[in-house]
């Protein structure tokens, strides 16, 4: 399955690119209704370098993620792969691209949900919206950041 976030930034693609770079980036990306606490960073800069967070699916139930960052091209794009996690599969993309005198941020994700057909059944109803929601809370706090804070780096 995929899933794409698209959003156009007032801002270079080198500042929406070094939003992502920050020691604390991942942490303002994570909506407020998630319950994730980080156990390990990851560096984006470094290949092989990975983030472990542990949430609650669906408010109740225990889950490890741990995913890893297989490419780096800045400021263009960086990926991270699910090592281990609640899903199937999951590799996501962050791309930056220039749009005129801003950038286009745009999220691609492909993965397979768990729990076989019973999962793939359920993506509507559980899955995509969740992706949905949490990717528009993503990329409303990059677009804030990048075009409030123009003077900062």
């Amino acid at each position: 399955m995929e899933y794409k976030k698209t959003s156009q930034i007032a801002a270079s693609p080198e500042r929406v690119f070094a939003f992502h770079e920050l020691p604390d980036a991942f942490e303002r990306l994570v909506p407020p209704w998630e319950n994730v606490k980080v156990i390990k960073k990851a560096d984006i800069s470094e290949i092989g370098s990975q983030v472990i967070i542990e949430q609650k699916l669906f408010g109740i139930v225990p889950s490890r993620w741990i995913a890893e960052h297989t490419a780096y091209e800045p400021p263009r794009m960086f990926e991270d792969v699910q090592i281990s996690g609640p899903f199937r599969k999951w590799r996501h993309k962050h791309i930056v691209v220039p749009d005129g005198d801003g950038a286009m941020l745009i999220d691609e994700i492909e993965y397979e949900p768990p729990f076989s057909i019973f999962g793939r059944a359920l993506e509507p109803l559980l899955v995509r919206p969740k992706l949905e929601k949490m990717f528009e809370y993503r990329h409303r706090v990059t677009k804030e950041w990048c075009e409030a804070q123009k003077t900062e780096l």
